[in-house]
């Protein structure tokens, strides 16, 4: 009979109300990632041009400082070529600020929401053996999400005057990271809970199938991601079919690498159509784990359908933007129901191999 680890045989550790505090930092990375869809959508992410950590915290207060502000956004290659000839005036101008200023904070709030009660269950010794590595493995993702943050709006602030937007590379790493950082987050309350059940509950362990459904999922996100960063939405308002075709006129006189990763048509084609490979691969999911947690995979069904249709209201409402945001939230809260699964079907692994 195997023994509970040294820090619960003490009774110090505290894994359900590590897990709770876990979901509540979740719950705030799902609305970042809803915060950034906005900001993303809105056009707002290099109306702040400067990286300040503290002195960034405080949005302007004054007439002047605000003009300050505008004055420097009116340097940028997106003002002069897009939002300059589209007319924009300060009061515009302190409309996508505010989205940019309120998703940095909300990065640095999630930051300290982390940290400081991480400190504080370290040093009273309430971490259970085994998971003080991933815990602060999660603190060190959050610190990379901001590091990300900068470098994406850095490529779009920066001296050449052809880029009116920041990288579709960098704002797929930062969203990716979040999204990464948010199923970590979700399976690490998952294992507390069960912890705090049974001394003797070990980890959950990944499935080949939990893999490669995962890297399937991954695929479609990243590309969401480009298509987002190129606003390739905008490629099509038809559903299904593309400038009256299946398959759209793209270009690819760089050759089909560059078309994958740069063009916004051929991106938009394979983003609306690897979703069914996706769907394929959930459905085979939310049935492995229907028998061992029926909610985990009613939570995963609901997820995905719902992702589809938004999907496709968006593409038909001309990306709306609410609609195009909602987009996003769901895809945040498909992880959540993903790792959800993914941990019931490696948990559920585990007592069939022990057997």
């Amino acid at each position: 009979m195997s023994t509970a680890s040294p820090s619960l045989s003490h009774g110090n550790a505290r894994p359900m109300a590590l897990a709770n505090w876990l979901y509540i930092v979740a719950a705030m990375v799902v609305l970042i990632v809803f915060i950034g869809g906005i900001t993303r959508l809105t056009e707002s992410g290099l109306s702040i041009t400067r990286w300040e950590l503290v002195a960034g915290i405080l949005p302007p207060l004054t007439d002047a400082a605000w003009q300050a502000e505008f004055d420097l956004y009116r340097q940028t290659a997106e003002y002069k070529f897009e939002s300059g000839p589209a007319g924009m005036d300060l009061a515009m101008f302190k409309f996508i600020y505010f989205w940019e200023w309120f998703h940095r904070i909300l990065g640095r709030l999630i930051g300290v929401v982390y940290a400081l009660p991480l400190a504080w269950f370290w040093i009273k010794g309430a971490i259970p053996s085994g998971y003080k590595l991933r815990l602060f493995a999660m603190m060190a993702l959050i610190g990379l999400q901001g590091a990300l943050g900068w470098y994406m709006v850095s490529s779009g602030v920066g001296d050449d005057v052809t880029l009116t937007d920041v990288s579709h590379f960098r704002l797929s790493a930062h969203l990716l990271t979040a999204l990464f950082l948010l199923a970590g987050l979700v399976w690490t309350a998952l294992d507390l809970r069960k912890l705090a059940k049974d001394p003797d509950a070990k980890s959950a362990n990944m499935t080949g199938i939990g893999v490669l459904v995962a890297l399937i999922v991954f695929m479609q996100m990243l590309l969401g991601a480009w298509v987002a960063g190129l606003n390739a939405g905008h490629a099509s308002y038809e559903w299904p079919l593309m400038q009256g075709r299946f398959v759209p006129e793209f270009d690819d006189h760089k050759g089909m690498f560059w078309a994958v990763t740069h063009d916004p048509y051929l991106l938009h084609f394979l983003h609306r159509w690897w979703a069914w490979v996706a769907v394929a691969a959930l459905i085979v999911l939310g049935r492995r784990v229907r028998a061992a947690d029926r909610r985990a995979s009613i939570a995963l069904h609901s997820a995905f359908g719902i992702q589809i249709l938004l999907g496709i209201a968006t593409v038909l409402s001309e990306v709306s933007l609410w609609i195009a945001v909602m987009h996003q939230l769901v895809g945040a809260l498909l992880v959540i129901a993903l790792a959800w699964c993914l941990h019931v079907d490696g948990q559920a692994n585990r007592r069939l191999a022990h057997k």
